[in-house]
């Protein structure tokens, strides 16, 4: 090392400490200044030839001049102006010599995460890149190699190397591919490409944790550089892109749009980008295979081969189907002709025969969209029963009605629709069809002549049953495909594959439910332009991020239907559009959760849907404490509005039911509701009758409490008074210390620590009392949510309790984060405590999301509350109020979820505290039952806000929905309906240690 860095100063003059990097046949240093300058030091092997830096070195020169903001490195000349020279080694080898500018980053294999903007970038640099080298030449551009992928069919006479024979068979296939293909390939123009866009010679910069979004800031090594079509060098990155990436289609896609934004394509070229892909993983396997036999003890030979083999083992995946996928996402034609047939469709549009036998203009169209439709009940079950019943709605007698195309729908609830493991995984829901809905037993007519290509009964549960599928031709002789699902089957007993259809001809009918594989009569009509990929397995719905391959492949049937286009095609409401009006008709301080808000249409249970039917697993969401949509709360809700809804200046039985309900989850000393709208009103509400029990105005609460957002409880909530921009504290409250035993001024190792938060609250009534105010009350949420969802040591309340009561004040509980089963163990926080307090306010869990608040008490803080004054809240108490809340207390009870809420809540805190010993970023797990609380630092253990941030987001990015709290807003705060269930709760934990993972490597 010393060697290389006194050669660097004499000759370079640079001062530098050095040291190696990895590299295959040359040295390598990095040579970083005291001032912080890097540089990369290439010491080449000894038998390098001048050719082959030289190169290199014109290739860096051109690409400087032709694009300056590519990130591709400098050369530094040295100080007689050489960009190479010949120097000894310290064992007296001569060796080609250079230095050039070291680049930010890391190499992209050590990036996460890979999303799809940052292998967009990826294709963007490369593509412009390849722009910049279109007139470079240099004479050994073209030279036998064998990572020249246009000479790649060497592997076909080395595959006895690979002992295994199904891998050997496969490499070989891949080989015959390749060699079909070659001529193709030929006729391609060439230039000079980079040759080895791999994920070790690509950099990226910022990323996970660092509060910088991610950039490509690095493209290097050129020294495989050769002469080749251009769509080599894409192929050569995507078959890095895609390794052990999750969704391959979606990365290799995304590098594809890049390149194309900035160097387009052309449909030859993208139909050789596949198997060139996997041509590429071919050369790589069996040169990693040779090089182990001579190298054994060396892993840089074969640091691409395990990734490799998974992929070309793992991933089956139809190159028709890629190959129209990446022809779609460049806004080409699908496929050859799909323009020519789209564009006589629309002519001959009117022409057709009519399908269902009558003309389709005023026929009317009905929704099963997510957004305007409830079937199902359940997103993730529909009974058979349910599906024969599906749009009934729509139905008259005898009449014809339409489904959208293009419209995503929730009726599609088998597991086969899930693209993942998960209930929340990505789902098939676009609708790619139009329906036809009539009585069982219509006749269908063939729009235009064709053939018979498919005839058969899918008669699996919700499946097509009686299906057919006719191949047609264009007069220009491009084909096309139309579908026809939900038939009677008898057709697989007259029809059979080949058989002409005549236009206009009756065909086939409609199948009974019994028939069509268990749903309402209709007929599901699609357009195809190519079957070629889904020749068995003919999808009907395609997922929402895929719609761009879907659109394309099979666009709207309408034509063939002589109807126009926007008729039957459903347009979801448009999210952009939400958030614009948003931004212009409500207040800016109305805040949005993620960088990316969702848009939430529909819930079920503890998952919500967006407009597209994306489903999210509900982690945060505390108000709909039973979960989304629950049919006992809907039914309640519907039977009350049905009758009367009125307040409480009138006797209804609902009313004391409800009291009753209540009080019987209380300690006996509670005897008084008071019913009110929200959370908020009942906090309001318990500093009145605090203060008309002691005749005192003073409180004091625990520092960054939240109590609602009217006057008086913001006066008691410091997470609202004292935020920038805030009214301040006021003189009449004063603010004592969370008990965080984590963060807190007495840690968990005190075993005095309880004693000690409670006797903070001594000076605090101390000065209330110097200036007059006295004392009205203490009031805390009994485990701090927004302070950090923070578990006080036990014995905290009862002395706190102790001293306000010996001061003449009253003990509030504020339970609307914690109360009525979530903590799982207990019903309430108090009992956890062992502390009883004179007023417990309970807030909007107790509704399910219906505005319901609670406030119990003493009689004889109510006695000195009843002043004469009436109270009166206009539908605080109401008939539907009522019996929603004790709907909700019976259904905890009922379903067992405060028990479901301790089972889940030990499965997940013992996830989390697996993740906190495995990631350094992880400072503390907390909590019980379904209220838990991960606080995330930095590595000198200050609050990590930042990568709360990012996690939060990340999350929402896998469709799991949690939030986050503290002072510092760097403790994930999760809080879930209870109802999740032992699946969810292993996805959020595997969820949760993948995002981790991008930020820190495990410990």
């Amino acid at each position: 090392m010393d060697h290389w860095a006194s050669a660097l100063e004499q000759h370079w003059g640079i001062q530098a400490e050095l040291r190696q990097l990895d590299g295959e046949y040359d040295l390598n240093f990095l040579a970083e200044t005291s001032e912080g300058t890097g540089y990369v030091v290439k010491a080449m092997r000894p038998d390098c030839e001048d050719w082959l830096v030289d190169m290199q070195i014109r290739t860096l020169d051109h690409i400087s001049a032709a694009d300056a903001d590519l990130p591709c490195p400098s050369v530094i000349p040295t100080r007689s102006g050489q960009k190479m020279l010949r120097l000894e080694d310290a064992h007296g080898n001569a060796r080609l010599v250079w230095v050039i500018e070291r680049l930010a980053g890391k190499c992209y294999a050590e990036a996460a995460p890979k999303t799809d903007a940052l292998i967009a970038q990826v294709g963007q640099i490369l593509a412009r890149t390849t722009v910049s080298l279109q007139d470079f030449d240099h004479p050994h551009l073209a030279r036998d190699f064998k990572w020249d992928l246009m000479q790649a069919d060497w592997v076909n006479g080395a595959l006895d190397c690979l002992e295994d024979g199904a891998r050997r068979a496969l490499i070989a296939d891949i080989g015959d591919q390749f060699t079909a293909l070659k001529p193709a390939l030929a006729k391609l123009p060439q230039q000079a490409i980079h040759n080895d866009a791999n994920d070790y010679n690509i950099l990226v910069n910022g990323g996970a944790g660092t509060g910088i979004e991610p950039k490509i800031s690095g493209l290097i090594d050129f020294g495989d550089m050769c002469r080749a079509p251009r769509i080599c060098d894409l192929a050569i990155a995507a078959a890095y892109v895609v390794l052990d990436h999750p969704k391959p289609e979606a990365a290799l896609t995304a590098l594809v749009s890049g390149y194309h934004a900035e160097n387009p394509l052309n449909a030859p070229e993208l139909d050789l980008l596949w198997p060139l892909l996997r041509m590429r993983l071919a050369v790589s396997v069996v040169n990693s295979t040779l090089m182990a036999t001579e190298n054994p003890h060396d892993p840089y030979v074969t640091i691409s081969q395990a990734p490799a083999w998974r992929f070309l083992e793992g991933h089956d995946l139809n190159g028709d189907l890629m190959a129209a996928r990446l022809r779609a996402a460049c806004g080409l034609p699908v496929v050859e002709g799909a323009d020519r047939v789209m564009a006589w469709l629309d002519e001959a549009r009117g022409s057709f025969a009519p399908l269902m036998g009558q003309d389709l203009t005023d026929v009317p169209m009905g929704s099963l969209s997510v957004e305007k439709s409830l079937w199902p009940q359940n997103p993730f079950d529909m009974p058979l029963a349910e599906a024969a019943r599906v749009g009934e709605e729509f139905n008259t007698e005898d009449q014809i009605w339409l489904g959208y195309y293009h419209e995503p729908r929730l009726i599609y609830t088998a597991p086969a629709f899930r693209n993942g493991p998960w209930k929340a995984s990505d789902r098939r829901t676009v609708h790619l069809a139009v329906d036809g809905f009539a009585p069982a037993g219509t006749t269908l007519h063939a729009p235009l002549e064709g053939e018979v290509w498919v005839v058969e009964n899918r008669d699996s549960h919700l499946d097509y049953g009686g299906v057919i599928i006719l191949r047609h031709k264009t007069p220009e002789g491009d084909p096309f495909y139309t579908l026809y699902g939900h038939l009677d089957p008898e057709v697989v007993t007259r029809l059979q594959p080949g058989d002409p259809i005549a236009k206009g001809e009756a065909f086939c009918r409609l199948g009974t439910a019994e028939e069509n594989g268990g749903w309402a009569p209709h007929v599901h009509f699609q357009l195809a332009l190519s079957c070629d990929g889904i020749e068995t397995d003919w999808p009907g719905v395609g997922a929402p991020d895929d719609m761009y391959l879907w659109r394309a492949l099979c666009p709207n049937p309408a034509a063939l239907l002589n109807l126009p286009d926007d008729k039957t095609c459903y347009r979801p409401t448009d999210k952009s559009t939400v958030l614009e009006k948003r931004r212009t008709h409500f207040g800016g301080n109305l805040s949005l959760t993620y960088s990316d808000p969702v848009m939430l249409v529909r819930g079920w249970k503890h998952h919500l849907f967006d407009e597209w039917g994306r489903p999210y697993l509900d982690a945060y969401n505390n108000v709909p404490h039973v979960g989304h949509a629950h049919p006992r709360i809907q039914a309640v809700a519907a039977d009350q509005l049905r009758r009367m809804n009125s307040n409480t200046r009138y006797l209804h039985p609902a009313q004391t039911a409800f009291a009753d309900k209540v009080l019987s989850k209380l300690p006996d000393h509670f005897e008084v509701c008071f019913f009110v709208n929200s959370g908020t009103e009942a906090n309001e509400l318990a500093l009145r009758l605090a203060r008309a029990h002691t005749g005192a105005k003073g409180m004091v609460t625990p520092d960054h409490g939240y109590h609602g957002n009217t006057t008086g409880a913001i006066d008691l909530s410091a997470y609202k008074f004292n935020k920038p921009g805030g009214v301040g504290q006021a003189d009449w409250v004063e603010l004592v210390e969370v008990a965080d035993d984590y963060r807190g001024s007495f840690r968990r190792d005190d075993p005095d620590r309880a004693q000690k938060f409670a006797d903070l609250v001594d000076p605090a009534i101390a000065t209330l009392n110097s200036k007059g105010h006295g004392i009205a009350g203490f009031i805390a949420e009994t485990f701090p949510s927004v302070g950090g969802q923070i578990i006080p040591p036990k014995g905290y309340l009862p002395a706190v309790y102790e001293k306000i009561r010996a001061a003449g004040g009253v003990c509030i509980a504020d339970e609307v984060q914690t109360g009525l089963g979530r903590l799982g163990e207990y019903y309430f926080g108090f009992e956890h405590q062992g502390a009883l307090p004179d007023i417990v306010v309970m807030g909007k869990p107790i509704g399910n999301g219906h505005p319901l608040g609670v406030l119990v008490t003493t009689k004889a803080i109510a006695e000195s509350f009843d002043n004469g004054i009436e109270f009166f809240s206009t539908f605080g108490g109401s008939t539907l109020s009522c019996r929603i809340g004790k709907e909700v207390l019976d259904i905890v009870d009922d379903e067992g979820l405060q028990e479901n809420a301790r089972a889940r809540g030990a499965e997940l805190i013992s996830g989390l505290r697996a993740l906190e010993r495995k990631y350094a970023c992880v400072g503390d797990v907390r909590g019980m039952g379904l209220f838990l609380g991960l606080e995330l630092i930095h590595a000198d253990g200050s609050e990590a806000t930042e990568i709360c941030s990012y996690v939060k987001n990340r999350m929402r990015d896998h469709r799991i929905l949690i939030g986050s709290e503290g002072p510092k807003d760097n403790i994930l705060k999760i809080r879930p309906p209870l109802t999740i269930e032992a699946e969810d709760v292993e996805m959020l934990v595997s969820v949760l240690d993948e995002v981790l993972a991008e930020i820190n490597p495990a410990e």
